[in-house]
C-alpha cells in the first residue's frame, strides 16, 4: 500500500463532473476519481475546516462509531474495476468496512486518520505530473516522457466524459 493525501475537489469542464485528486506521499503519481456532487462537497468542505452548524453523513458517520468506543485508524482504496474505486475503512481493532473511494476519503478528513492506496490501484490509475518549485531550491523541468506524460493526463480530462464511466 503506499500512502496518499488528498490534493483537492476539481470540477473537470466541460462535463462539470467533479473529481478527488489524490497524490501518493513520497512520489509524483495522482490518482483522479470521479465522484459524486454531494462527496464533493463533503470533501471539500471538510478540507476547508468548515464545520456545519449540524452533523452531516460524514461527520454522524464518525461520531457514532467514536461514541461506541472506536476510531477510524485508515482509509483504503483497495480496487479499481471498470472505472469503479473501491474504498474500505480500516478500525483499530481490524476490522474492516467495504466504502466507496468517496465515502471513505469524506470520513477520512473527519476522522483525521491516514489514506492508504493499493500498488494495483496506483499502477493502473496513477497519473505522473511532475510540480516544480521556482527558486534557489528548484529541481530540473519535466523530461520529454513527463512533459509528454502530463499532456496526455490533460488530453484525457479535457476529453473525457462521466458517460465514459457507465458500465
Amino acid at each position: 500500500m503506499i500512502e496518499v493525501e488528498i490534493v483537492g475537489v476539481r470540477i473537470e469542464l466541460p462535463s462539470n463532473q467533479p473529481l478527488v485528486l489524490l497524490k501518493e506521499m513520497h512520489g509524483e503519481r495522482h490518482v483522479p476519481i470521479w465522484i459524486g456532487t454531494p462527496e464533493a462537497s463533503a470533501i471539500a468542505l471538510a478540507q476547508q475546516g468548515v464545520v456545519p452548524p449540524r452533523p452531516m453523513t460524514h461527520d454522524l458517520l464518525v461520531d457514532v462509531v467514536e461514541s461506541l468506543g472506536h476510531s477510524v485508524v485508515s482509509v483504503n482504496i483497495v480496487a479499481v474495476e471498470d472505472n469503479i474505486f473501491y474504498g474500505q475503512l480500516q478500525f483499530e481493532n481490524g476490522t474492516t468496512v467495504s466504502s466507496r473511494a468517496s465515502d471513505a476519503l469524506a470520513v477520512a478528513l473527519r476522522a483525521k486518520c491516514r489514506i492508504w492506496c493499493a500498488d494495483s490501484v496506483m499502477d493502473e490509475a496513477g497519473v505522473r505530473i511532475t510540480e516544480h518549485d521556482e527558486g534557489e531550491d528548484a529541481e530540473p523541468g519535466p523530461t520529454v516522457d513527463e512533459e509528454r506524460e502530463l499532456r496526455r493526463f490533460r488530453e484525457f480530462l479535457d476529453d473525457v466524459e462521466p458517460e465514459d464511466f457507465d458500465g
